[in-house]
């Protein structure tokens, strides 16, 4: 039997690694703390398993929750996008939280964390115009987001993974 407190601990502990001062750097005072706070918080038990709309409609308001408790003028979508994908995928790479949480039920839903290194390893795989300028981090947007996750559901299935696995090989090809 595990301590009350373990789930939400390991949570925590998933959240801080997770989202790493490398990820968001340069995204403004304060986000990566804010960030870690707000994903060692969210509900793992409330994500809607039962379809991929509920789901994609669930990753937005999450987003913009996360958005709205970053104390910046600016609203970088992208750094809030990025840190929940980076948040997600690594719940479900541990095993505990996998299992306690049901997250295998998602795996196919959930989105590969956009940053430069995985733009380009996208970019490199697509034809020419096939995916727009990468616009950085703090501009890049809900529609322009889409146009590569949409690719990278492609690039995956053609590789024979789900999506979100995509970031081990694109990052590390590409950093």
């Amino acid at each position: 039997m595990k301590p009350r407190d373990f789930f939400t601990t390991l949570q925590r502990k998933v959240a801080v690694a997770a989202v790493g001062p490398s990820a968001l750097r340069g995204q403004g005072k304060g986000v990566l703390h804010a960030a870690q706070d707000f994903l060692a918080g969210l509900s793992l038990g409330r994500i809607p398993k039962s379809d991929s709309r509920r789901f994609e409609a669930w990753l937005d308001r999450q987003t913009e929750r996360l958005l709205d408790a970053l104390s910046l003028k600016s609203r970088p979508w992208g750094a809030a996008r990025k840190a929940i994908n980076l948040f997600l995928r690594d719940t479900l790479y541990n095993r505990y939280l996998c299992n306690h949480f049901r997250l295998s039920a998602i795996e196919s839903w959930l989105e590969v964390p956009l940053d430069s290194a995985v733009a380009t390893g996208l970019k490199r795989d697509g034809q020419r115009a096939e995916l727009p300028p990468w616009p950085g981090l703090k501009r890049l947007t809900k529609p322009v987001s889409d146009r590569f996750q949409v690719f990278a559901r492609g690039l995956a299935k053609r590789k024979g993974l789900e999506r979100v696995h995509l970031d081990m090989y694109l990052w590390l090809e590409n950093r």
